[in-house]
């Protein structure tokens, strides 16, 4: 059976060619498009569970692609994190030697998990970097609700 990180060589070469043919702006649609398209199921758990699915999808999803990374899941403070030892798309590319890697292949994560987890009222920030070590820390907040506001007595 053949991995899902057999196939990270064949996508940047594909972002590689979608850029050079039509521009970067044809690579941030189609990472658009697959977040729209593929990503229900990270859609969904982060709507039922909030942060817990955020925890529940990429326990699933890092293990399948054999991650190094350590994550974080702070209900009282509202925060999950990923810190991205070593990841595997990345660090394929690197040691890549017949390849060029797309330049900014580390941008999809940005746009795709953004695109889901912001409009369900969640902030998501990416530091990337530490791209040229195959390292990154992802975190997603759960946004407080704005404190209603009060008059002051006697207006």
């Amino acid at each position: 059976m053949i991995s899902c990180t057999d196939f990270i060589p064949a996508y940047s070469a594909y972002f590689n060619y979608l850029e050079q043919t039509d521009g970067s702006a044809a690579v941030v649609a189609f990472w658009e498009y697959l977040s729209d398209q593929f990503l229900r199921n990270l859609h969904d758990l982060a709507a039922e569970k909030g942060l817990q699915g955020c925890f529940d999808y990429w326990s699933h999803t890092l293990n399948e692609e054999a991650a190094d990374f350590v994550m974080t899941l702070d209900e009282n403070e509202g925060v999950f994190t990923i810190d991205m030892k070593t990841c595997p798309s990345k660090s394929r590319l690197l040691e890549s030697k017949h390849i060029k890697p797309y330049p900014r292949y580390c941008d999809h994560c940005d746009i795709l998990y953004r695109r889901v987890l912001e409009p369900l009222g969640f902030s998501y920030d990416i530091d990337l970097s530490r791209i040229d070590q195959a390292q990154c820390t992802l975190t997603v907040r759960k946004i407080k609700a704005a404190e209603p506001a009060t008059k002051p007595i006697g207006s």
